[in-house]
């Protein structure tokens, strides 16, 4: 996981390590608006949005590996599908409303079998390419198939774990005959045969690997230097793998197909590589070009949020945003004492938020957590509190129950954290843990990692710690991407990444998993998610500790600001310069 100035994304078990993004939350104020309105903040320049002009976008990471097979969804803002169009894709409009999943090349959410093991999606017509060619549902089964050669990996592995046949496949480029369990009856329609049910499909429709690859048109590894748009917008230049990305309009998109992106500026330069401060002081001062600018990727500090905020006029050009994102403590039962369930809810107990928060830099970029789930209706979130340390900790309860686990006179543990200056792991939030847990006479030694050491070290079986700090994204706005990956003991991996700290391996967890995922009607399965979360919950294998909140500045021209609960960040394919 990455630091919240970076969309984090969730990565799954057989993933490497790397940036997440991918992304319901709660709610972030304000309806969409015509004249600039944004979620939890900013009006925008006066006037209604008009097509034409420039955005400028300021970003610190760069939009590397510009290819659908290798990106990752959530990675990379929402610059890629201003290019890369979808079976379905994410409700472009502001808070909770955003997390729902709709239409984008397909006509509908797919038609599923009784089982949900078969998907099967029409393609709307007219779809074409930025060369005028038409859009085939073979060249969607390419798009996917391209997804799984060793030489574009980087994508999310959900495709590779889901499709019959999918974990022997190697990709077009050494298996000419192509995945049995994708077929293409004809040009339009496109059926998916699934090894077990999966309700949320429509979700994983979303990821770029869905997007149509022309196989004359396909160069391999440097497809990325010109991708074939199939969005409202083209790539003409893509300088230093993503360091400087300039796009502009694809004259053979029609908004008759596309009902969700608006496609206001004739240009989009997209400018990575930039230290955050001077990224937040450009957009401060909103000089020149940079009045029609945003960022995907960079928050507002808390000592510049304290200045913005007592500014009006800058105030007023704040973003707010959430993202399905908790940061939390992780125990590892293997190792005593927190093989003890008692010690673990203790410490659960003798938990100050409050001064966690104020480490994470204050209420106004976190909110307290104490459910697993991120509080929002679209994960299922169902309140609940099964160790109340109210806002300061409960010192006396955590000390009654080390009492009772036989550690009457306290216990020394060692907590670690990564000694990167980052929002959720930091040594500041490490340190306002030890001085909590010292009031209820739990001595804590702090071991700091290099990022690295640290991600290979907590995510390696043999090497996990019993105490260190933990964070995890969502892939979509769903209870599926956050439970099953912690909790669900057929994905505890020996020899490789492990995310399923806990080693929880409960035949009860995994049936409900199963029975969820067989769910098609979303609703009634993020309430089961939620209630499952509730019955983990009680074991005590983590501590949720808060979510982040991104606050991010736009410039004095930039209109029609939508933040949805799917990414947390403004959507550019939303924005209007003029």
């Amino acid at each position: 996981m990455s630091q919240p100035s970076v969309i984090p994304r969730r990565v799954a078990t057989t993933a490497a390590v790397i940036l997440v993004l991918v992304a319901g939350l709660a709610g972030c104020a304000g309806p969409r608006s015509d004249d600039g309105g944004g979620s939890g903040g900013g009006s925008g320049a006066s006037g209604k949005p008009r097509k034409g002009g420039t955005l400028t976008v300021l970003n610190s990471n760069p939009q590397e590996d510009f290819d659908p097979a290798r990106l990752y969804t959530s990675g990379g803002g929402n610059v890629p599908s201003l290019v890369f169009r979808t079976l379905t894709t994410r409700n472009r409009e502001d808070g909770a409303a955003g997390a729902q999943v709709v239409p984008d090349l397909a006509t509908s959410l797919g038609t599923p079998s009784k089982n949900a093991t078969v998907w099967t999606y029409t393609l709307k017509d007219g779809l074409k390419y930025e060369d005028g060619t038409a859009i085939t549902s073979a060249d969607i089964k390419y798009g996917i198939e391209r997804s799984f050669a060793a030489e574009l990996s980087g994508g999310a592995p959900y495709l590779r774990d889901w499709l019959i046949g999918g974990a022997d496949y190697q990709g077009p480029y050494k298996d000419k005959k192509g995945l049995d369990s994708i077929e293409v009856p004809d040009d339009r329609t496109i059926v998916f045969h699934l090894n077990k049910p999966e309700g949320e499909f429509p979700f994983l429709a979303t990821q770029t690997q869905t997007t149509p690859v022309p196989r004359a048109k396909d160069t391999g590894t440097t497809y990325e230097e010109h991708p074939v748009s199939s969005g409202p917008y083209k790539v003409v230049s893509n300088e230093n793998d993503g360091e400087r990305l300039v796009l502009e309009r694809n004259p053979h998109w029609s908004a008759k197909t596309d009902e969700e992106r608006k496609a206001y500026p004739d240009r989009i330069d997209v400018r990575s590589g930039l230290d955050s401060a001077v990224i937040n002081q450009r957009l401060s001062a909103s000089q020149g070009a940079d009045a029609a600018a945003v960022t995907t990727d960079t928050n507002l500090g808390p000592a510049e949020l304290a200045k913005v905020s007592s500014d009006k006029k800058l105030a007023a050009r704040v973003g707010t945003g959430h993202f399905g994102y908790t940061n939390y403590i992780a125990f590892n039962p293997k190792v005593k004492p927190f093989d003890n369930p008692k010690v673990r809810q203790a410490i659960s107990y003798a938990v100050d938020r409050s001064s966690v928060i104020n480490a994470a830099g204050g209420s106004s970029l976190a909110e307290p957590a104490t459910t697993y789930l991120p509080n929002q209706k679209s994960f299922g979130h169902t309140p609940y509190d099964h160790f109340p340390a109210g806002e300061t900790g409960n010192a006396a309860k955590a000390k009654e129950l080390l009492k009772e686990a036989g550690y009457a006179k306290g216990l020394t543990v060692t907590l670690t954290h990564s000694n990167d200056k980052d929002f959720e792991t930091s040594p500041e939030i490490a340190t306002a843990l030890q001085a909590a847990l010292k009031k209820a006479g739990i001595t804590v030694e702090l071991k700091g990692l290099e990022g690295n050491d640290y991600s290979d070290t907590i995510h390696s079986a043999a090497k996990e710690p019993g105490f260190f700090l933990a964070h995890w994204g969502a892939d979509w706005p769903s209870g599926g991407p956050f439970l099953a990956p912690i909790f669900d003991g057929r994905q505890i991996v020996k020899d490789g990444a492990n995310f399923n700290t806990g080693f929880l391996d409960d035949p009860s967890v995994n049936k409900e998993i199963d029975e969820i995922n067989k769910l098609t009607d979303l609703e009634a399965a993020a309430q089961r998610w939620g209630a499952l979360d509730k019955k983990i919950g009680e074991k005590a294998l983590t501590v949720p500790l808060f979510h982040p909140v991104y606050k991010r500045l736009f410039g004095q021209d930039v209109k029609n600001v939508v933040i949805s609960d799917w990414t947390g960040v403004l959507d550019i394919s939303q924005v209007a310069v003029k």
